[in-house]
């Protein structure tokens, strides 16, 4: 099983996260944000993977170390379950609408990272969750699994749709990228012979 678990203890959160990319699509999460579980819960029911957060943090203060570094923690456990890649697909993307919203997400697990986030949310919180705070989490991640993450939210009126729909297609455009693929088992996706 390709999984791993990471734990995180600075002197603003305390995080407990953990992956099975080969789950399917169990999710346990108490961030103490209910948006951001909401969101979580996405990416492990549409990426079949299960996934397991517990974050402790300065949510007095507001919500933004709690989201960056469960981001940060939820990429260092993912890039641990991926290992040395060999045999993955390596690239993973998808389109998802729900009602007038559209986004697209493209992944590629190159080693090197990249986040190219355009999402223009219609308002600036959905219930009391800052959804700025998305792009934190979406930096942390890629800045940590070392992926190149390509995030477009292509239309939309309700930033609640417009934020699920990103999350469900990071979901599936995770697995298809960790996807074995059986005509290239044992084989590293690139030319330079290491990723």
């Amino acid at each position: 099983m390709r999984s791993a678990q990471v734990t995180r203890k600075t002197l603003e959160t305390q995080i407990i996260a953990s992956i099975n990319l080969d789950g399917t699509g169990l999710s346990q999460l108490d961030t103490g944000i209910p948006f951001l579980d909401h969101m979580l819960d996405q990416i492990a029911r549409h990426g079949l993977m299960d996934l397991k957060v517990s974050c402790k943090g300065d949510l007095h203060i507001d919500a933004h170390h709690c989201v960056e570094d469960i981001g940060i923690t939820v990429g260092q456990a993912f890039f641990q379950a991926v290992g040395d890649k060999k045999g993955v697909r390596r690239y993973g993307h998808s389109a998802v609408p729900l009602d007038e919203a559209l986004s697209r997400v493209v992944i590629d697990l190159s080693g090197r990272p990249g986040l190219f986030f355009d999402v223009p949310f219609t308002r600036a919180r959905v219930g009391e969750f800052d959804v700025d705070l998305f792009h934190e989490f979406f930096q942390g991640f890629v800045n940590h699994a070392h992926v190149t993450l390509h995030i477009d939210n292509l239309k939309g009126r309700n930033a609640h749709h417009q934020a699920e729909t990103v999350f469900k297609a990071f979901g599936r455009a995770l697995r298809n990228a960790v996807e074995l693929d059986s005509r290239s088992a044992g084989v590293t996706p690139s030319t330079k012979g290491t990723l």
